[in-house]
């Protein structure tokens, strides 16, 4: 009986510490060099290091500064995380006392996406003795490098080439301790001994529960029983995938299975399945996720507000083009813009590949950012030629999957497409697009800045049973680990938005 109290109590407090309070959102830094350009050893190489200069004018005490900025925890960190006033658009504040910056650049970022966060520095400060990073999103591991160039401030007292060290200062909502950025060292993360150890005391916890799930098998709270199975839209599948095998590890007596087809497949299906059963209770074990609301016709379905859901727009990354204005886009798709270099881009034919007809990512596409207008048809399957027999004009194809469009976008030249945010923030061969000006982030679309999202819904046929499978895992994707998933790949609960009105059907 000892024993197994010790096995519960040193992993727990173990995994409290390194996973509950180490392992969450936490914002990290090194100087890795802060060294001087002068008292050196003066060899014949020296190069452009031994006359160092600004405006013509020689520095006086030039030294060197590589800052490495890095996600040190176990949770991505986005825009709206830094602690910092909503319209500010500085994230990390960096400042060398008696000196003066004299030159600087953003380098070795961890993943591509990074590079667009630093091509636009109105607002941010660099100069005097101070440097202002942006609000970068960083997932779990990413990191970037500023090197800057420094000399001594004329009002400097320090001695020739001996500084203080740079204040860095900045932080994040929720993260560690106080949520400031931490200086951290080379080697991030729990020490391997304190692994073994969590790992033998957590294997005798697995023993003792092993005998007590034998002998006294009661059902965890809120768990439900049964087979529950899940259609609807391809952008939720990951979403709700993940969210499923959390509930399984959970509730072992629930079992799930996919039919991701498209929100407007989804809702047939569940509507069909009720039709041909004459009643709900044949339905009690189906679930349909919709990008946007239900169409009309189908009464007996009902609605439950999931998440407020991004969507971005994606071009080919060859296509030289990173912000779109609302305006552009509908133009692009009315045929009426060909070419990018028509708006600021490459001389590459415009190619559009859409999503099929009944998906909920095209139908929000076409509500957003079209004013509701309906995309042409294809005419294309290759997505690089027009079919035999079509009249002249931009090529367009579709594509059945939010994947299969990504892909696409990334294997043709001059391509241009949608989908939800998260599948295509992860990827480094695709261009994430602002829309007129701004980025695809919760704030913006909360605010009305940021044009391009959608709620994502929950259909049932008629009210289930509040003991039903279906009931319970929708209360578990609001209001437990699956709203922790739904934040983790950039989207929010309903609940959580400042207008959470914006997410009722209407």
């Amino acid at each position: 009986m000892t024993l197994a109290s010790l096995g519960v109590i040193i992993p727990g407090i173990a995994a409290l510490y390194e996973f509950g309070i180490k392992g969450r959102k936490r914002l990290g830094y090194r100087v890795q060099m802060d060294t001087t350009a002068m008292d050196v050893v003066q060899t014949p190489f020296r190069g452009a290091l031994g006359d160092l200069r600004k405006d013509g004018v020689q520095l006086t005490d030039p030294t060197v500064v590589l800052l490495r900025i890095e996600n040190a925890g176990a949770t991505g960190i986005d825009e709206n995380d830094y602690a910092a006033p909503v319209k500010s658009k500085a994230g990390i504040t960096v400042r060398f006392p008696e000196r003066t910056v004299v030159g600087m650049v953003v380098t070795e970022l961890s993943n591509k996406y990074l590079k667009a966060y630093f091509e636009d520095w109105d607002e941010l400060t660099v100069g005097g003795d101070t440097i202002e990073l942006p609000r970068v999103q960083l997932n779990k591991k990413a990191h970037y490098k500023v090197l800057a160039v420094l000399d001594r401030a004329a009002t400097a007292t320090a001695p020739l080439g001996q500084y203080q060290e740079p204040e860095v200062s900045g932080g994040i909502r929720g993260g560690v301790g106080q949520g400031g950025i931490d200086r951290t060292e080379s080697r991030t993360g729990p020490p391997r001994t304190l692994y073994a150890l969590i790992g033998l005391l957590a294997a005798i916890v697995v023993a003792q529960l092993f005998i007590f799930v034998r002998s006294d098998r009661a059902t965890p709270l809120d768990c439900a029983a049964g087979r529950l199975t899940v259609t609807g839209s391809t952008a939720f599948e990951p979403i709700v995938r993940e969210a499923a095998r959390s509930y399984a590890d959970l509730c072992p007596d629930a079992s799930f299975s996919f039919d991701m087809r498209g929100s407007g497949e989804g809702l047939l299906t569940l509507n069909e399945a009720a039709r041909r059963a004459g009643g709900e209770a044949s339905t009690a074990g189906l679930l349909a996720f919709s990008d946007g609301e239900k169409p009309t016709g189908m009464p007996g379905l009902v609605p439950r507000p999931i998440a407020f859901f991004l969507f971005t727009i994606v071009v080919n990354a060859e296509t030289g083009v990173h912000d779109l204005a609302q305006e552009q886009i509908q133009r692009i798709y009315r045929g009426e813009i060909t070419n990018w270099k028509e708006i600021g881009g490459r001389d590459l034919p415009i190619r559009l590949i859409s999503r099929n007809p009944g998906s909920g990512t095209r139908a929000a596409f076409q509500h957003r950012l079209l004013g509701g207008r309906r995309e042409p048809g294809s005419n294309s399957d290759d997505c690089r030629t027009r079919d035999p027999g079509t009249p002249p004009g931009v090529v367009r194809c579709a594509r059945d999957s939010t994947e299969a469009l990504l892909r696409a976008v990334a294997e043709t030249p001059g391509a241009l497409g949608y989908s939800e945010l998260g599948a295509a923030a992860v990827r480094d061969d695709l261009t994430l697009v602002r829309i007129n000006g701004h980025a695809a982030e919760v704030i913006g679309a909360d605010h009305g800045t940021y044009p391009f999202w959608e709620t994502e819904f929950g259909y049932t046929y008629g009210e289930p049973d509040a003991r039903s499978l279906a009931a319970s895992f929708l209360r578990y994707l609001t209001n437990q680990v699956g709203a922790d998933i739904i934040r983790a790949n950039g989207d929010r609960p309903c609940a959580e938005l400042a207008n959470p009105q914006l997410c009722r059907p209407s």
